[in-house]
């Protein structure tokens, strides 16, 4: 049953290089962003970064972990079980963090989609992941399916947050100065 269950995860190594691969790359651009942020006329504080551009990357390394894990040659589940669940509740911890900072900065006022995209899709992956490293050792053909989600939805919400920082720099920050001429 063990061997069984070890060997669904070599019918995953594909979908595991590919999510590692653009979460790698990922993680990369995201060092563009931020010296495009660098770059612009207006700081921005190293606390709306730590807000809402730290844990874009967090996330993609998150995925890139979670793809070694999972495609490290594992004798046996549970020991891969135990290192996900720790990501995961690593995770969990980590938003609690994020949301602290988001409050606390005063530079950017977060509405919903910030809300939703920076901290409760994160949490529901971390937590789904969690869930996912409890059902993986009994079930592991539906855990590696939730586990897939996961990966899925961390890049998508780096690909999101990463654009929306783009996008912020770009338009809201690198908009001249209105000075009047009196």
């Amino acid at each position: 049953m063990q061997e069984a269950a070890v060997s669904l995860l070599s019918s995953w190594q594909n979908f595991y290089v590919i999510i590692g691969s653009a979460a790698a790359a990922l993680t990369g651009l995201m060092f563009v962003v931020i010296t495009l942020i660098a770059g612009v006329r207006q700081r921005v504080p190293s606390e709306v970064v730590g807000a809402f551009s730290t844990p874009t990357v967090v996330h993609f390394c998150l995925a890139l972990l979670v793809a070694a894990i999972l495609s490290a040659p594992w004798q046996a589940l549970w020991p891969a079980s135990l290192l996900l669940g720790l990501s995961g509740l690593g995770g969990m911890m980590y938003i609690v963090i994020v949301v602290r900072r988001a409050r606390h900065q005063t530079d950017y006022q977060p509405v919903l989609e910030d809300w939703l995209w920076h901290t409760v899709f994160p949490l529901v992956s971390y937590t789904a992941l969690v869930v996912a490293a409890i059902v993986l050792p009994g079930n592991p053909a539906l855990a590696l399916f939730i586990i897939g989600a996961v990966m899925v939805l961390l890049l998508f919400i780096g690909i999101h947050n990463a654009w929306d920082a783009v996008i912020y720099v770009a338009v809201d920050l690198s908009r001249p100065e209105n000075k009047s001429q009196d």
